[in-house]
């Protein structure tokens, strides 16, 4: 039995169709003693994205950036956050776009992604998954400050930080985003040992 045999979908509203698609969707699904329960979720529909974390091996460093993230201040969160670079699809593939994203975000033109993995990072409410590459990089390879898109609201600050410095970063809660901490991880384990 697929999952497609235990849910049934029975009325999908709207709430919001703004930055994001705000879903009430009523469903049946059978549970693993065999009853079906009626069930209400809420879904954020958001389209894929992806994330990079460009390394220099040689030189121990990597390069994340910082940037106000409402969501984040709502809960709180008094500071900017620091992140990996990334971006939402908008029907291109993910080597295409994260390409864009890392260039006008940390201002350097990627060569060669690697495509390390892929996640959900919210999947009781939100649709996105995330594509997850990492990206080696030269000094070379900068092109402009980066900085983001000033129309779409952003204001970027590109840092360039040494691997420990980033991991003692999460270790301290000056790290807080996801995606980051994820590539930095997979950084710490597979380029950086």
């Amino acid at each position: 039995m697929t999952i497609s045999d235990r849910v049934r979908i029975k009325d999908v509203r709207v709430l919001s169709d703004g930055w994001t698609t705000l879903k009430n969707t009523t469903f049946e699904y059978r549970r693993a003693s065999g009853e079906w329960q009626t069930q209400h979720r809420e879904t954020y529909e958001r389209d894929n994205a992806a994330a990079v974390l460009p390394y220099n091996r040689a030189g121990r460093t990597v390069i994340l950036v910082r940037q106000f993230r409402l969501p984040a201040f709502i809960r709180g969160y008094d500071d900017l956050l620091i992140e990996a670079a990334a971006g939402v699809l908008d029907d291109a593939s993910p080597e295409v776009r994260i390409r864009a994203e890392a260039e006008e975000e940390t201002g350097y033109r990627l060569h060669h992604l690697e495509k390390v993995f892929e996640a959900f990072m919210s999947p009781g409410a939100i649709t996105e998954k995330l594509h997850f590459f990492i990206a080696e990089y030269e000094p070379s390879m900068r092109v402009s400050a980066g900085g983001g898109l000033a129309h779409e609201g952003e204001d970027i600050e590109v840092l360039e930080l040494s691997i420990d410095a980033a991991l003692a970063m999460i270790a301290d809660g000056r790290i807080i985003d996801a995606k980051a901490i994820m590539l930095l991880q997979y950084a710490a384990l597979h380029i950086f040992r």
